[in-house]
């Protein structure tokens, strides 16, 4: 049955139909590279410790220098980042077909170019996810990041079967080569881009461009703070599935090797339809992601009582479509939600939570599945991840309760401008404004402004007819720098002015469609590009 048209949106951008095929191609090596680096070692020591070792100096960079990468990714141009990121990790593949086909008689060679892989992408993760969203308008965004799951699942299912099925002819050193050969897809990707096609995100200036900054930001954004512990915790508790599906398969279940590779098989076809039902919703939002969490929870507490295989494996297709639309509702709130002079360090911090999460997860879990039993282990975790999914809900209700009485807000100086009288009556296709969002202000929907911020919101409905909009100049891009925008009642006026210069600045950004929402992508910044109708 073929997908709706709305789940294959992004598809519409030449340069993301480039860069999803690119992806797929890369992802699929990654993960032959993977089974084979999995299978040299565990063939050269005996020793499933050993293949551990190797995921930890994977991950380890990522935990120690993921926040700087996400800084370098905030203050350079993407494409030369993501361009050197792929030459260098396609040199390490060749390296280690070269490890590889030399038989060593030492698996340190083998550690050293996974850690050293680690690296290069823990520095360039993060710029390569910031291209990523620079190839489609802020609107399809959400869609492009669930196509990246479907991508990432069929990827991993392709790329095993394959490794399956070359590593008895060619040796692990071939699917070393093949991953190599892979990275070639992205570069050429890249350069096939159209320019004019990009939607360039906000860069930070050199001087707060720092880890501290992002850090900071971080920090002193509560939602913020909210939906990374909540993914830190949902993570380490409810994600790290194969190992409670390994325990299960070799306990309780007493289904064996075969047992744990359909379990496997069923879990990616779910994350298959996860990504699916994320990339056909109009909009990913916290309720979503909580209400999603909240039943992957309960799923994965009633799936310890299932008596058998087959009922187990029912369970894990709902429970691993979920993990996929939490993860993409997480990813696409934190980096629309976020000012865009911060989107490299917000995903450098999410790689960091990730990656810790399943630093603390797997062992965790594998410690408690031997001490108390897989099933206890599933029942005790389902119940922690639902009262983290409470507290969260918790948290954000408060905070969102706060909202209409900050301070900054209640202070600052109404802006006064002249009237403007009525434009003649236009046909609608001639209509510069979204008709969504024209609806969306028309009947005060949640995307406005909170109460105490009503002049603004006025401002804005009487000004969507005034003799601003319709103007026939080309729109110009107008750099500016001033001195550091940190409050908000500053930030304020700026987006009021950006506002009568060109009302594109608000009906065609991000969301919300309002003052105070493009206020808020300002602060923290002393440099911007502004447009000129």
């Amino acid at each position: 049955m073929p997908l709706p048209a709305a789940t294959l949106r992004s598809l519409r951008h030449h340069n993301y139909r480039l860069w999803a095929g690119a992806d797929l191609v890369s992802v699929t090596g990654t993960w032959m590279q993977v089974l084979g680096v999995n299978w040299l070692i565990l063939s050269a020591t005996g020793s499933a410790t050993s293949v551990g070792l190797s995921l930890v100096l994977q991950a380890a960079p990522t935990l120690l220098l993921g926040l700087w990468g996400g800084s370098l990714a905030d203050r350079l141009p993407a494409r030369p980042v993501v361009l050197a990121t792929q030459v260098a990790q396609a040199a390490l593949a060749a390296l280690l077909a070269l490890a590889a086909a030399g038989a060593p008689g030492s698996v340190a060679p083998v550690y050293a170019i996974v850690f050293a892989s680690g690296v290069v992408n823990a520095i360039g993760g993060p710029a390569l996810g910031r291209f990523g969203a620079e190839v489609v308008p802020a609107r399809d965004l959400p869609n492009t990041f669930a196509l990246g799951s479907i991508i990432n699942s069929a990827g991993r299912i392709l790329g095993m079967s394959l490794a399956g099925a070359l590593l008895p002819l060619t040796g692990t050193a071939g699917l070393f080569l093949v991953n190599a050969l892979s990275f070639a897809a992205v570069i050429v990707a890249v350069f096939a881009m159209r320019a004019s096609e990009m939607h360039r995100l906000l860069r930070s200036e050199t001087d707060r461009g720092g880890v501290r900054a992002g850090l900071s930001y971080v920090l002193r954004t509560p939602w913020l703070v909210v939906l990374l512990a909540l993914a830190l915790i949902l993570g380490s508790l409810g994600r790290n599935y194969q190992v409670t599906m390994a325990a299960m398969s070799s306990g309780p279940l007493a289904a064996g090797a075969g047992g744990y590779g359909l379990l496997s098989t069923i879990f990616a076809i779910g994350t298959v339809i996860g990504g699916v039902i994320a990339a056909g919703r109009p909009r990913l939002t916290v309720a979503l992601l909580l209400v999603t969490a909240l039943l992957t929870g309960v799923g994965q507490s009633v799936s310890a009582f299932m008596p058998g295989l087959a009922s187990f494996a029912v369970l894990m297709l709902p429970i691993a479509a979920g993990a996929v639309i939490i993860d993409t509702t997480l990813a696409t709130r934190a980096q629309l939600d976020s000012p865009e002079h911060m989107r490299g360090r917000v995903i450098a911090v999410q790689g960091v939570v990730s990656a810790g999460a399943g630093a603390i997860g797997g062992p965790l879990l594998g410690l408690l599945c031997d001490i108390v039993g897989p099933r206890v282990t599933l029942q005790v975790t389902g119940v922690a991840v639902v009262l983290a999914t409470v507290a969260a809900g918790l948290a954000l209700a408060r905070l969102r309760g706060r909202a209409p009485a900050r301070p900054a807000l209640a202070h600052a100086a109404p802006l006064q401008l002249p009237p403007v009288p009525e434009p003649p009556a236009r046909e609608p296709a001639q209509q510069r404004v979204p008709a969504g969002v024209a609806a969306g202000v028309a009947s005060g929907s949640a995307e406005q402004a909170p109460a105490s911020s009503n002049l603004w919101t006025r401002l804005l409905t009487e000004h969507r007819h005034s003799g601003l909009w319709p103007l026939l100049q080309p729109i110009r891009t107008v750099p500016e720098r001033r001195s550091p925008t940190n409050h908000h009642g500053r930030a304020l006026h700026i987006a009021a002015e950006h506002f009568a210069l060109c009302p594109d600045h608000i009906w065609q950004g991000q969301k919300p469609y309002n003052l105070t929402g493009y206020a808020e992508r300002l602060m923290g910044s002393n440099a911007w590009e502004s447009l000129w109708d």
